[in-house]
């Protein structure tokens, strides 16, 4: 990190002036309750603002309230949280309405150490909805705040660091406006996503471009500095969508894997990709679709399903049994209730094309 006069540093009064002018009008920004504060944090986590805004407002619209969040089954909250991905968020939302009830009375926690105690939520969310709800003075550091600083003051540790989260945090907390601690924190996220956007930002019309450390060097395309990334792995998923006259088979997904919870047609994982002909030759195959007559009716190739570190490459499989077998009928269900459960959005984007 490069020397700076401490009177240079203070950079609040401008975010606030600039926030002030091109800050965005969000409708969790114009509410102090923390219930809608914290479910638009769970809901932005990994989502873009456009796409959560039209989730925040189901989920209020259906659950205004926290009570009704806890008094609601996990089935119905995957559902509607349905397309998001990361379900593990909405089942953290839905332990955490409980946690509230149960363990707070129905009131959300007021305190920094209440609201850290719940469900899924980190460090980075209770700051924002302490800030934003009680004014609380704690900092917030996300992505944009990391951008913005690491640009600011020319900072080449790693963010994914542990000496690097220290130094931000640190510095965070030097930048903080105590007196307007939401109003700041909501400033430099939004200056973050706005202005000093991750390509192209909009240095020639910053407002802090005459204090720029990194872009008097030269170095802004360069921060932040993060580490190598994780590698990314290929799985290759074989679904089977068997029907049985007016039933389907659908089953919940187990821990310790993606899509925790959601239901899906039963599925063959394999190293590679195979063909249908090999794939009948399987054990699971078989105690699937028994000893019944079968016909396969069609294989749809979907396109690859990408995620943060795994590539999903799927081929669906309909086929139709004239009867279930012992292991498969525990798992039929009237094929009109299939849209009822929630589903990954790549077994939706297979339905999709039906």
């Amino acid at each position: 990190m490069n020397d700076v006069n401490m009177d240079d540093r203070r950079i609040a009064p401008v975010l606030l002036d600039w926030y002030a002018r091109c800050g965005r009008d969000l409708p969790w920004r114009r509410t102090r309750d923390p219930y809608r504060i914290w479910l638009s944090e769970v809901i932005l986590q990994q989502t873009r603002v456009a796409q959560g805004t039209d989730y925040y407002l189901r989920f209020v619209g259906r659950w205004p309230d926290v009570a009704s969040l806890a008094a609601a089954s996990e089935d119905e909250v995957l559902k509607l949280w349905q397309g998001l991905g990361y379900y593990s968020r909405a089942r953290n939302l839905h332990a955490a309405a409980r946690q509230v009830v149960d363990v707070f009375g129905g009131a959300f926690p007021a305190t920094m150490e209440g609201v850290r105690s719940l469900r899924g939520v980190g460090e980075y969310t209770a700051a924002a909805i302490c800030s934003a709800a009680y004014d609380e003075p704690v900092a917030v550091v996300d992505g944009n705040v990391y951008r913005v600083l690491a640009r600011l003051f020319d900072i080449d540790l790693p963010i994914d660091s542990a000496a690097g989260r220290r130094a931000f945090a640190a510095l965070a907390r030097e930048q903080l406006d105590p007196a307007r601690p939401g109003l700041y924190n909501q400033a430099i996220m939004d200056f973050g996503a706005l202005q000093c956007t991750p390509a192209a930002p909009q240095c020639l019309s910053c407002p802090l471009a005459d204090r720029c450390l990194a872009l008097g060097t030269g170095t802004v395309a360069r921060r932040p500095v993060k580490r190598a990334k994780a590698a990314v792995r290929d799985r290759w998923f074989n679904y089977l969508h068997l029907t049985c006259g007016d039933e389907v088979l659908l089953r919940r997904r187990g821990a310790g894997d993606i899509w925790q919870g959601l239901w899906e047609f039963p599925m063959i994982e394999t190293d590679g990709p195979v063909d249908f002909a090999d794939l009948c030759r399987r054990e699971a195959f078989a105690e699937l679709v028994g000893t019944a007559s079968w016909h396969l009716v069609r294989s749809v190739v979907v396109p690859r399903h990408q995620l943060s570190h795994q590539t999903l490459h799927a081929v669906f499989h309909r086929i139709d049994v004239s009867a279930w077998s012992p292991a498969a009928a525990q798992f039929a269900i009237p094929a009109a209730e299939a849209g009822d459960r929630a589903l990954p959005r790549l077994v939706e984007r297979y339905l999709d094309t039906l």
